[in-house]
């Protein structure tokens, strides 16, 4: 693919924006229908359309349902189909207002939280709405989160749908928490960049063409994927006012805005010369009293800034916008199921040496943190395809993260209270009764591509033990369409006769939160010539060893998981954990004086 940027910006005109109405009704009682409020809404609207087209960029107007009863809305939605271009889609988010109320007589507004007989009521009614104002169908839709049950009803119902916002990249415990855990959107686990959707859980990218629910789906925002994994991903995005929430500007200019939308373009690198942002703000962020601590003026000083940059990225030949539905029929046509997503990702807010590497594909989503010496900090199986009901009635009302197997903020990676006690993937180099464990040793990788395999060669990092200096470099190779991670560690300098071993493991758990749950479904086993030795996990910090295993594994009935790890080893060496360390460890042994250790990481759907 010649290399393209492509930008999605997409506004939505909530009448009765999130938040809005009690700054705008300056502590009076809620009244989600004053009319200073609708408009003032439509006139917030009316300049976020008008900023884009003075920067000539063309939008997605998602109409909500609190819209669709302005006859306003409707009307200038209609005028820029016509002069600009502009695709009139429909939008999940926004339906509270005073019809919606009435009608389905709740404060809820989240799509993915009610009910299925209410998802589908209020997805048809939306729809019949829609059609009713404008006499077609959309092709795109969107919310914070759309669960697989809505998706497929969405598709079934109305086939136009190609196209959907569809999550928020880590907005989960870490967003709750600093909302004063109050902001019940747990839909961590997703992908940062667009994706096919699974018929089976749409944080999943599908397979194949029989797993594809038929929709491409986009995420909420794109965000900056170190920050964002560390800290709050509300005010690491591209979305001008999330910026000023993190107060990282100065004398009213947003820089970081910018180097933010150049990470994303840098992403063509790693991605086969594609690379991708979404903007998708509604009117509630440029309200007149103004926002968290910024006044207005640089509320709409910062829209009109990053509005200009796009704009000037886009007359520059260096970006080309479409809207979601131009989009959605690019991406099927570019794209393949099993081509991965690719960020070497760099410290742009501190300006540190920190690197992440983050990876997806229908088979698993990782982060390898090389300030960690390559240490997975974030593993999701994607191949277990979870059929994770989510809404009113089912085991998870407002949960709809994708679980992870590693977690390192949730979970605790090597740097616990009791040192490496935590979920993370790394290896330890033993000499004598020394160990250095690679979480240690800071590096930086390069991205390189072995065919149709993805390389990530970490810069060489150096042991010091007491008498004997160890060079050791990591190499990790992402096979295309397998879901196998095949990793290297390999001795570069001479250490004559000495002797280190190197211990190859994988510190896991399961969940979507900080709280462990019940893992006593759990089998741990290895193979050797065919003969399975296992046990189930029972809390009391039991251990198998054996000698040249063909593989060791963990069967993860809960999330319907099977991982396993082979390769080089003298011995295996697996420990089930126990109730105040609640954390699986399996691990590969190899004694050598040179050479290295190489060793494999496989996911696969539990039988």
């Amino acid at each position: 693919m010649k290399e393209k940027f492509i930008l999605n910006l997409i506004h939505r005109p909530e009448m009765a924006p999130e938040y809005a109405e009690k700054i705008t009704g300056k502590g009076k009682k809620e009244d989600i229908g004053n009319k200073n409020l609708l408009s003032e809404s439509f006139s917030i609207f009316k300049f976020q359309q008008d900023t884009a087209h003075k920067n000539g960029l063309k939008t997605t107007i998602q109409m909500t349902y609190a819209s669709l009863f302005s006859d306003q809305a409707v009307a200038l939605a209609k005028h820029d189909h016509e002069q600009f271009g502009d695709e009139i889609a429909l939008s999940l988010l926004g339906l509270p207002c005073e019809q919606f109320r009435k009608k389905y007589k709740t404060k809820d507004f989240c799509i993915w939280m009610f009910s299925k007989e209410d998802k589908m009521k209020i997805v048809d009614d939306v729809f019949s709405l829609f059609y009713s104002k404008f006499g077609f169908y959309p092709a795109s839709t969107s919310d914070y989160n759309i669960d697989a049950f809505t998706l497929n009803y969405i598709k079934k119902q109305y086939p136009s749908v190609i196209c959907a916002v569809a999550t928020c990249w880590e907005e989960g415990p870490k967003a709750y928490h600093t909302c004063n855990n109050s902001w019940y959107t747990f839909i961590d686990g997703g992908p940062w960049a667009p994706w096919f959707a699974s018929k089976e859980n749409t944080h999943c990218p599908a397979s194949d063409k029989n797993d594809f629910s038929g929709v491409v789906c986009i995420p909420h925002l794109s965000r900056d994927l170190i920050a964002c994994f560390d800290g709050n991903g509300s005010n690491f995005g591209t979305h001008p006012q999330n910026v000023l929430r993190g107060m990282i500007y100065e004398n009213d200019e947003i820089p970081y805005f910018y180097n933010l939308v150049d990470e994303y373009r840098h992403l063509a690198k790693y991605n086969d010369g594609f690379s991708y942002n979404m903007v998708f703000v509604g009117p509630g962020w440029l309200n007149q009293m103004g926002r968290w601590e910024a006044p207005y003026s640089l509320l709409k000083k910062s829209y009109e800034d990053g509005l200009g940059y796009y704009g000037k990225l886009k007359k520059e030949g260096k970006l080309v916008d479409m809207t979601m539905e131009e989009f959605g029929h690019f991406f099927k046509e570019n794209k393949d199921y099993d081509d991965p997503q690719c960020a070497l990702w760099k410290d742009i807010l501190y300006g540190s040496d920190k690197q992440y590497f983050w990876y997806a594909d229908p088979f698993l989503r990782t982060c390898l943190d090389f300030n960690q010496g390559g240490a997975m900090i974030d593993f999701r199986p994607y191949a277990a395809k979870l059929d994770w009901k989510v809404g009113i009635g089912t085991d998870h009302i407002y949960d709809a993260s994708y679980p992870y197997l590693i977690q390192a903020n949730y979970r605790a990676g090597y740097f616990t209270h009791y040192a490496g006690a935590g979920t993370v993937k790394s290896a330890k180099v033993i000499y004598g009764k020394e160990e250095i464990d690679l979480c240690l040793k800071r590096t930086l990788a390069t991205y390189s591509k072995v065919g149709e395999d993805t390389l990530i060669t970490a810069d060489p990092v150096t042991l010091h033990f007491s008498d004997l200096d160890v060079v050791i470099q990591s190499k990790f190779l992402f096979e295309k369409g397998k879901g196998i991670i095949k990793i290297e560690r390999n001795i570069l300098n001479d250490i004559g006769k000495n002797k280190i071993t190197i211990e190859e493991y994988f510190a896991g758990a399961f969940g979507t939160t900080e709280y462990q749950e019940d893992m006593s479904k759990i089998i741990l086993g290895c193979l050797k010539e065919k003969k399975d030795t296992h046990i189930r996990f029972s809390y009391k910090d039991r251990m198998i060893k054996k000698d040249n295993v063909s593989s060791i594994y963990a069967k993860i009935p809960n999330v319907s998981t099977l991982l396993s790890m082979g390769g080089d080893n003298d011995s295996c060496l697996i420990n089930e954990g126990y109730a105040f360390s609640p954390i699986y460890r399996l691990a590969l042994k190899k004694t050598l004086s040179k050479g290295g250790m190489s060793t494999w990481l496989k996911v696969r759907k539990a039988d």
